[in-house]
């Protein structure tokens, strides 16, 4: 392979790893997070949710411009702005400019996503090296997801939150170099016209949703802004569905779901994301709010789920080229339902240990999911729409965590506003139940505490820890759900009769692209 080649690989891997890295590693800073900007849970779960619908949104748009103004080009800018944006997320000094930095991020993540695959497609056009140098990138994505908790942990720990942000500055500064010394340009022979009504009417139905998720523990769910919000998301999603008919160069064709397991796909990987990933955020905020763990902690305690994850996809790669696809999408979400019900029957006595044997099963339904349903996305269409089709997967995977981050918080602040009331009825506090459910419920149990009398106390603490505990218990049991639904709606969706399995070169998918 010539040097440039790996070059090529080098810094789409880096990419990839930044990118994705922070879909995880900001989950263990959160509790620092909201005592340094003194943040409620609402701010927390838009620093995840941001990055996630900014990504979501502007992936497919990205790709577009990639084709017309060049892949290196756009990746080049997505870096420049992802390393900027980090930059403004470690000096922010409240949640609204930590949120908006964030926003920046995912969209300069989804141009490094958007182009990744079609570099690498660029520079390795023989069939043998581009299965190898997908296989390197498959394996970086999957240990960027993996590290994410453990490295936070040794960066909060050692650094401040701050560094979670900022360590990608140098890294994204010699990715830059190395993009414009060494990668080459590449560009589709022949680009279409860039879908900006598409662009504009798919980012607000995305971001009017989550808004109206995120606020209706705050507000309430019949709350003008909160019904403003889900009436202008399903406004927008009309409007995208009209624009998308109508234009003749879409970002998302109506043929690509001419063969129904397209639309298979995508269940299994909204099923998977918004469920299995989204939990992360309240799993992270259990092991050091309620349990007490430090961050390094925390992180080394979710490494089984993690490590679970990785090790299984590299199994159900080789499996995949066997089985059909749908029993293992099915399967694999049904081991995720499994897990999250085995996690979610804890009591406030438990320690981390009650989650082992759930994060393992946990671990082992995503991994048999991950490449299986993407090579799946990428088999049912044509070989000149296998880019679109892996943009729409992971536009999926992005959504599906912004989506489940949202609705899984809604459910967890109504049970933990009701979990605290029921417990302090009966105690000095009762007449207080109200206003300190809405507290827990809102991530403010520090500034409650410190305003009650010493004596009462430990009894506000035990009640909002016993809470969170069923706030958490709920949600774990409707993610599971969703799961097992998820596996049930796969199985005559994915259909093996609909897989080509080639790429755009006639040459077969290689599974280790759906890492």
């Amino acid at each position: 392979m010539a040097p440039n080649r790996w070059w090529t690989l080098t810094v789409v891997s880096v990419g990839s790893f930044m990118l994705l890295l922070d879909v995880t590693i900001v989950n263990i800073a959160l509790p620092d997070i909201e005592e340094a900007l003194d943040a409620t849970l609402t701010d927390l779960q838009w620093v995840v949710a941001a990055y996630a619908v900014a990504l979501s949104a502007v992936l497919l748009t990205a790709g577009s411009l990639a084709d017309r103004f060049g892949r290196r080009a756009v990746f080049s800018w997505g870096m420049a702005v992802f390393t900027l944006a980090s930059l403004l997320c470690g000096i922010a000094q409240d949640p609204l400019t930590l949120i908006a930095a964030r926003v920046l991020q995912g969209v300069g993540g989804a141009a490094l996503l958007a182009t990744s695959l079609a570099l690498l497609a660029a520079a390795y056009p023989d069939h043998r090296d581009r299965h190898v140098a997908l296989a390197v990138w498959g394996a970086v994505s999957g240990a960027a997801l993996a590290v994410g908790p453990l490295a936070g942990g040794v960066l909060v720990e050692a650094a401040g939150w701050r560094w979670i942000f900022l360590v990608n500055l140098p890294v994204g500064v010699l990715a830059l170099i190395a993009t414009a010394l060494r990668v080459a340009e590449s560009r589709a022979e022949s680009a279409g016209r860039i879908d900006w009504p598409g662009f504009l009417t798919f980012g607000t139905a995305l971001g009017a949703l989550s808004f109206a998720l995120l606020r209706a523990n705050e507000e309430g769910w019949g709350s003008a802004p909160v019904v403003s919000g889900f009436v202008l998301s399903a406004v927008s999603m009309t409007a995208f569905v009209l624009v998308e008919r109508a234009r003749r160069d879409p970002m998302l064709p109506g043929a690509l779901f001419r063969k129904i397991t397209t639309t298979g796909a995508a269940i299994g990987v909204l099923a998977m994301s918004s469920t299995a990933f989204a939990l992360l955020l309240y799993l992270t905020l259990y092991l050091q709010t309620v349990l007490g763990h430090e961050p390094l902690a925390a992180g080394l305690r979710l490494l089984p789920l993690t490590l679970s994850i990785f090790v299984a996809s590299a199994i159900a790669a080789r499996v995949g080229t066997v089985l059909p696809a749908r029993w293992l999408v099915s399967a694999g979400l049904a081991c995720v339902g499994l897990g999250l019900l085995l996690m979610g029957d804890l009591s406030a006595s438990d320690d981390w240990t009650a989650l082992l044997a759930g994060q393992l099963v946990t671990g082992l339904g995503v991994g048999l999911v991950n490449p299986n349903v993407v090579a799946a996305a990428m088999g049912a269409v044509e070989p000149a729409r296998v880019g679109v089709a892996s943009g729409l997967s992971n536009t999926c995977r992005s959504l599906g965590i912004a989506v489940g981050i949202a609705a899984l918080g809604a459910v967890f602040a109504d049970r933990v506003r009701d979990a605290v009331h029921d417990a302090l009825a009966g105690t000095p506090l009762q007449e207080r139940a109200g206003e300190l459910g809405h507290a827990v419920s809102s991530g403010q149990m520090g500034p409650a505490l410190a305003g009650l009398p010493p004596e009462q106390r430990g009894i506000f603490t035990e009640a909002a820890h016993s809470a969170f505990v069923d706030g958490l218990n709920s949600i774990l049991t409707v993610a599971a759900v969703v799961a097992f639904v998820g596996a049930l709606a796969v199985i005559p969706l994915i259909r093996s009769r609909d897989l080509s399995g080639t790429g755009p070169d006639g040459q077969p998918l290689p599974i280790a692209a759906g890492h």
